[in-house]
């Protein structure tokens, strides 16, 4: 096969003859040049990228493969061989996948499909799809963009395959550990069960002692009056006997009376001894427990949560909002605290105007307020019905308990310190201070267990939320998030784009916090990762996340927006 641009001879029956000097500049047909006589070039095919002599060039417009190709007559075809790609060899060797002893040689650029000579006469035809012959087009894919492409998405791909899989070595261990956690927690909850139930028993045991004791006293004092009674009586009835013997009648008559006054005292004795109660026992098992154990199957469920490596693409949308501005109010408010106490009942804490508040969500109205003599600063839930606010001016923590209309002050706690933010989980209480800025662990009696007092951690912190296994910090100053375990250890740290402000943790362990942009931003449990999830907020301050309706609960400082809780809906 003759190479083209390259010398040929003049006598095509022989190769050895040389050409002369002029013939190098000429073009031949570069299909005729593989296999047949060396013809001069008629035209040239930009999609082929080939010189054709005149029979070729006028069967190109004809054939189905090629009558849409881009054809240049002799006048405007190149006139150098530089300018041609090419083409490669026809060795096909894939079978198509739709017709077993037919190869692929075509490639259908609308359905990015490769096929075979069956599939274009069949299904893609040059009039309905644009189809190339694949050796026309194949070479441009070395070393071409499509190959470096191709290459980085393979090597991207192979990345995320190995990522994922790293996570899920992860995910698993941190399964099988709080499996491990989860079945410790079950001993010691059938353990406080058994200890409640000994407890109730020996409750028991002891009314039914006591009914016992009562018995027995009872009877001792009806024993002992009786027995004087008989001994009273048979020694009268035997004087009266041996006097009526012996006819003796003035003693006689008068020890008759004296009977008859002590049979009317004996009388009143033993109908007050008659008055006593005597009662037969039965147990009765409590009903609400019978019940229970006869409905239950089980001691517990193994609640989970998934294990996300990445964060989720949330959809939000605004549902509604809340007036928050009371009769009360002087001010415009600035709720800078807030806690779900029950899906329908929010508590707020008014800054501005030193008050805490009970909103009615679904009556969507404020039912319930209690002012104070300071401005109060954040709110968190303690149990069912009872929550706790700190006074950061009077370095105090007031509990209060509510109901759905009512807010009764409970006992007051004192600090060291101006305490700020707020969360409490099971029987512990974290509270962030400023001036010294340190993170106190406490009892809810007020024992202190640790304290984080590093300005390399810490100078402004803000916000508290807190879960089983991590607690999360915002410090406005480092405009950062910090996530602790409960052994006060730094696990993870998330920086802002902005000062963060309030935040709330979600039931898959991620973070929602207020950032200072005019955002909300939702944080990965491990702090590598943030997303935003509300835009267009202006100053958000307090948050809070209802798993159960998939809402965010938020407050704002913008002028007249302040005077509302607005509520977000985000997608799982």
């Amino acid at each position: 096969m003759a190479v083209p641009g390259k010398k040929a001879t003049k006598q095509f029956s022989s190769s050895t003859t040389s050409m002369g000097s002029d013939e190098d500049l000429k073009l031949y047909c570069q299909p005729c040049d593989r296999d047949g006589p060396r013809l001069p070039a008629h035209g040239y095919c930009t999609n082929c990228s080939e010189h054709l002599c005149e029979t070729c060039f006028t069967v190109h417009r004809r054939h189905t493969l090629s009558r849409h190709h881009a054809l240049l007559d002799k006048t405007n075809m190149p006139q150098t061989l530089s300018t041609v790609t090419p083409r490669q060899p026809d060795n096909f060797t894939k079978p198509c996948p739709k017709h077993n002893i037919e190869m692929i040689k075509f490639y259908c650029h609308d359905h990015k499909a490769l096929l075979c000579s069956v599939c274009v006469t069949l299904e893609h035809t040059v009039t309905s799809c644009n189809v190339n012959y694949i050796p026309d087009i194949s070479g441009q894919t070395i070393n071409g963009t499509e190959y470096q492409d191709v290459l980085k998405d393979l090597n991207d791909m192979t990345e995320r395959s190995s990522k994922i899989l790293q996570d899920m070595k992860k995910m698993n261990e941190l399964s099988i550990k709080s499996l491990t956690e989860a079945l410790t927690d079950i001993l010691k909850f059938r353990a406080k069960i058994n200890q409640r139930l000994d407890e109730m028993e020996r409750q028991v045991k002891k009314a039914a002692k006591v009914i016992q004791e009562d018995n027995v006293k009872d009877l001792k004092t009806v024993e002992t009056a009786c027995r004087d009674v008989f001994k009273s009586v048979k020694s009268s009835s035997d004087v009266i006997k041996n006097l009526n013997t012996s006819k003796q009648a003035n003693d006689l008559f008068m020890e008759l009376k004296h009977a008859q006054q002590m049979i009317k005292e004996y009388e009143h004795s033993v109908s007050k001894l008659s008055e006593f109660e005597v009662k037969e026992y039965n147990f009765e098992p409590n009903e609400v427990i019978s019940n229970l154990l006869a409905k239950e199957k089980s001691l517990g469920t193994l609640k989970g949560r998934i294990l996300s490596p990445a964060l989720r693409s949330r959809q939000c949308s605004q549902m509604d909002k809340i007036g928050i501005k009371t009769s009360q109010d002087r001010l415009d408010c600035w709720i800078t605290g807030m806690t779900l106490l029950t899906p329908d009942l929010l508590i707020i804490t008014d800054y501005n105007n030193k008050a805490i508040k009970i909103v009615d969500i679904s009556r969507k109205s404020v039912q319930a307020q209690h002012n104070f003599d300071s401005e109060p600063y954040d709110v968190t839930t303690v149990s069912q019905n009872e929550v706790a606010v700190t006074l950061p001016f009077h370095q105090t923590i007031q509990f209060f308990s509510v109901s759905r209309n009512n807010l009764r002050k409970k006992h007051t706690l004192q600090v060291d310190g101006k305490c700020y933010g707020i969360s409490c989980h099971k029987d512990k209480m974290v509270v962030s201070y400023l001036n010294p800025a340190k993170i106190q662990i406490l009892l809810i009696n007020g024992t202190v267990l640790q304290t984080i007092q590093d300005e390399n951690i810490f100078k402004n912190p803000n916000y508290i939320t807190t879960s089983d296994n991590c607690i999360f910090v915002s410090d406005y100053s480092l405009k950062t998030v910090t996530k602790l375990n409960w052994q006060c250890e730094v696990t993870g740290k998330y920086v802002c784009t902005a000062s963060p402000r309030g935040l709330t943790m979600s039931d898959d362990g991620t973070v929602f916090v207020c950032i200072d942009n005019n955002t909300i931003e939702e944080i990965s449990g491990d702090c590598s990762e943030g997303q935003i999830v509300v835009k267009d907020i202006k100053y958000p301050q307090a948050v809070y996340w209802s798993a159960e309706t998939c809402t965010l609960y938020t407050s704002n400082r913008a002028l007249k927006e302040s005077n509302f809780i607005k509520l977000f809906k985000l997608s799982k």
